[in-house]
């Protein structure tokens, strides 16, 4: 790779602070409801699931939030990720167009989330709990917590979509490793895994129905709180600090992005590489196109409505706004399974409905052919999650190749596909299909959305 430029930052230069782009928007995204009074929620509300500390973060609007000395520790065994410039794909593309990628997958868990994972982990032991529930899609984020849990010494308990948990049985091992416990979901532990599984015997699973699960768990035992891989404020807090790298580390290479791109299923690895350009943007900085790639099989941001609605399946959360296309929406199972959630962030849906950012939908075969070219040119095999960034990224540059113009584009590359190779087997043997949802399975659960006063 010796063509490849790597612009590292000296260890001192891991971010002090998270970003919050909730200083500086212009409007605030309208707050989340207690389903049963339908009236915002206060702190008190979310104390069952979360330990105080985080549900701070998660109502604050203070511009940066101070980092735990212990927490930035950590993040020294990975931070600062690398930034690369795509010299060799720029190459291949006969391209005008600069390409820089932002690399998380040098992390333990080979992905962006161990960055809120060591964060949640750690308030979580502060304030005494010894264990966690939460989801997992592709597994990318049950391992991360699964890995953070080890180091602060706390049980985790980690519910897998189920058709993740069979297409990826390295993940799973790669939980057991840490020490976590990882059930396939939906499960016969909890009484919303019981009622799904009486009606769809064999039904492959959700991110919404794993949300349930775990969160049912949190709420019965006094011991245990509930984790979130994504969505909620201060899960896209914490991985702010991808962003604040990428903006020194761009500054290092002398360059600026036009574009900026990264995949989304909740929002996390997205928000981290967007948020601190967009709020340099919102205080009068340079404008730039943020464009947000999701899965064609379940794609909120182009086909959902924004609107309240649960964050899961099994109706146990607060209503949140976002784009959704309903919380029993259950997507076909195509192999990116981190983006196989039914709603997007509420922060990334607000920033899209003021106009601030665009959304694209890529089907899975032509994903995976955009990470297949990048692997074959840079050397790192991307997560399936990940192929969504490079294909952007790879269309925005033959874009600047058709109208002769040289723009900088900078995406995410947000984690390594070390633990999906089934999904490349699959591919080459031509047996990766692009499913598509139901349009009568959309339209009933968009028409299930709670009726909210406006």
């Amino acid at each position: 790779m010796a063509d490849t430029i790597k612009y590292l930052l000296p260890e001192e230069q891991i971010p002090k602070f998270w970003y919050n782009l909730m200083a500086d928007l212009p409007s605030p995204p309208p707050p989340p409801l207690h389903p049963g009074t339908l009236q915002p929620l206060g702190p008190d509300d979310l104390a069952p699931l979360f330990p105080m500390s985080l549900i701070m973060q998660e109502v604050s609007a203070e511009r940066e939030i101070e980092i735990p000395a212990p927490v930035r520790e950590i993040y020294k065994q990975w931070r600062p990720s690398p930034l690369f410039r795509a010299r060799r794909l720029e190459k291949a593309l006969d391209t005008p167009a600069k390409i820089y990628y932002k690399y998380e997958g040098v992390s333990p868990a080979g992905s962006h989330k161990p960055n809120t994972a060591v964060a949640q982990a750690f308030y979580n032991h502060e304030a005494g709990i010894r264990k966690i529930s939460t989801e997992t899609g592709a597994g990318q984020w049950g391992s991360s917590l699964a890995f953070a849990g080890a180091l602060f010494g706390i049980e985790v308990q980690v519910f897998m979509v189920k058709v993740s948990y069979q297409q990826k049985p390295y993940r799973r091992a790669l939980m057991e490793t840490y020490g976590a416990r990882c059930i396939a979901s939906p499960s016969m532990e909890t009484n919303v895994g019981r009622a799904i599984l009486a009606k769809s015997p064999d039904s492959s699973g959700s991110l919404g129905i794993a949300i349930s699960e775990a969160v049912e768990v949190a709420a019965s035992r006094d011991d245990t709180k509930y984790a979130l891989g994504s969505v909620l404020n201060h899960v896209l807090l914490h991985q702010t600090v991808v962003g604040q790298e990428a903006m020194k580390q761009m500054e290092m290479a002398g360059d600026d992005p036009d574009i900026i791109i990264a995949c989304t299923g909740g929002g996390s690895n997205f928000a981290g590489i967007v948020f601190p350009f967009l709020g340099a943007q919102l205080r009068g900085g340079r404008k730039r196109r943020i464009i947000a790639i999701e899965p064609a099989a379940c794609p909120s941001l182009t086909k959902g409505k924004y609107a309240y609605d649960f964050g899961d399946t099994g109706h146990l959360t607060p209503l949140v706004k976002m784009h959704t296309l309903g919380s029993t929406f259950i997507p076909p199972a195509f192999h990116a399974g981190g983006l196989r959630y039914h709603g997007m962030a509420p922060l990334v849906s607000h920033i899209k409905d003021l106009g601030l950012i665009e959304a694209r939908a890529y089907r899975q075969t032509e994903v995976f052919e955009a990470g297949v070219q990048f692997a074959r040119c840079e050397g790192i095999v991307p997560a399936p999650e990940a192929n969504h960034a490079v294909k952007g990224a790879i269309d925005e540059a033959l874009k600047c190749k058709q109208d002769g113009k040289s723009r900088t584009i900078l995406f995410n590359l947000c984690g390594h596909g070390h633990f999906d190779m089934q999904a490349y087997t699959d591919y080459f043997a031509g047996k990766l299909t692009d499913r598509s949802y139901e349009e009568g399975d959309l339209a009933m659960a968009l028409a299930g959305l709670p009726s909210v006063p406006a």
